[in-house]
């Protein structure tokens, strides 16, 4: 299976236009194995903006199977953060829209199920659908009704047959996963009860473009939302954005709600949204061309600071094996000789090889033996949580690379 380039937008079929390539990459999630790098897939990955409805997207497509897989590696319920964020948004879906008696909540993407265990812990119906089998069957040991699979239009008609209408559908970080946008709004479509909500949360265009997140770009984010391009991608199929919330979480995201066209009227926070958009200029092709110079800048600044460090004898590692971070890696070309390892908290990536850069995966503890002199802080959206952990490091005089929104030493 090689990646598909995309020739019109997804949504609309409009033409899109290249804006940045972040060249040859890995996929972001494939830690190996060192007997195992042989057969390695790349492909390229470019963003570009469609003219008509102003949608970001990818302009290759990673085929789903390579990147969603039995042994996929991330887990959202790791981080503590994460955790409480999922167990707080699984209450206030119970207090807010799964409030009659036989409600039903659909999740897509539920990964170890961290969110749906708070649903299922009230009693009420739920399924959630993860392709992913290993992630999966943490799911079911939490309690988790998950089916191994995608969601799209078909399944969806077949959930609809087995457990009746939606009150709930949710997701998080996995609607920007999924070029067959079209398909999966027509499930949505199909499967919302009349009064239901289609909630989803994932990275918001404005906060890569003002933080030049460039590593937030990578193979499984293939559409880079903003109140416009979701408004426009919804109508489309029948539904309508109802509601907006900024979110801290991941660098930046919104949760947007959408509903039945008609169904429910739009809050004030939308037109609000809409509005910062159209005078920040966010979907313009220009902001994303500055966005493009600000990371070619940064990329500079980011290979300079580490060559000159190497040269001055200093020891640097690295801490969070985040997929993000294959486009770091790849995009500046820093291997093992300026990065020596990576620290992560996940098992199932410790000891393995990042993607395509190949720096070893370390777990932890080994962040201590001895300290590093630098640690370049992949999982920066998590900052504050591995500062809380690792005040050690700094005690013993290490110092933390950023290079997000600009590159500095702290």
């Amino acid at each position: 299976m090689t990646a598909l380039a995309v020739s019109g937008c997804r949504i609309c079929g409009g033409p899109v236009t290249e804006v940045l390539d972040l060249g040859r990459q890995p996929l972001s999630d494939a830690f190996l194995r060192p007997a195992d790098l042989a057969g390695e897939f790349f492909y390229r990955l470019a963003l570009g903006r469609c003219a008509d409805c102003t949608m970001v997207q990818l302009v290759e497509e990673v085929p789903r199977e390579r990147m969603f897989h039995h042994d996929y590696p991330y887990r959202s319920s790791l981080s503590s953060v994460m955790r409480a964020h999922f167990t707080g948004t699984g209450r206030e879906l119970l207090a807010t829209e799964l409030t009659r008696p036989g409600a039903f909540c659909v999740e897509l993407g539920c990964n170890d199920g961290v969110m749906l265990r708070t649903v299922a812990q009230a009693g009420v119906r739920h399924l959630g659908f993860e392709p992913s089998a290993g992630v999966a069957e943490l799911a079911r040991r939490q309690g988790v009704r998950v089916r191994t699979d995608f969601f799209e239009e078909k399944t969806a008609a077949d959930v609809l047959v087995t457990d009746g209408p939606a009150d709930v559908i949710y997701a998080a970080n996995t609607i920007c996963h999924l070029p067959y946008l079209d398909s999966v709004l027509r499930g949505a479509r199909l499967l919302l009860a009349p009064g239901g909500v289609l909630v989803f949360e994932d990275p918001y265009l404005d906060d890569i473009l003002a933080r030049t997140a460039f590593d937030q770009i990578y193979d499984e984010h293939f559409y880079y939302f903003t109140a416009h391009s979701v408004r426009a991608a919804a109508a489309r199929f029948g539904l309508e954005l109802v509601d907006v919330r900024r979110l801290p979480v991941h660098g930046g995201e919104v949760r947007y709600t959408l509903a039945h066209a008609g169904a429910r009227t739009p809050s004030p926070a939308v037109a609000d949204l809409l509005r910062q958009e159209r005078e920040r200029g966010v979907t313009g092709v220009e902001a994303l061309r500055r966005f493009a110079a600000d990371v070619a800048r940064n990329r500079a600044e980011l290979v300079a600071l580490l060559r000159s460090l190497k040269e001055e004898g200093r020891t640097v590692a690295a801490y969070g094996a985040t997929a993000k971070s294959a486009t770091v890696t790849n995009y500046c070309g820093l291997g093992p000789e300026l990065i020596s390892y990576v620290c992560d908290t996940t098992p199932a990536k410790q000891g393995r090889l990042t993607p395509g850069a190949h720096i070893p995966v370390r777990p932890p503890a080994a962040f201590a033996d001895p300290y590093p002199d630098y640690a370049v802080l992949f999982a920066w959206n998590h900052a504050e949580e591995i500062m809380a952990k690792e005040t050690g490091f700094r005690a013993a005089g290490g110092r933390w690379i950023h290079y997000v929104p600009t590159v500095r030493v702290r």
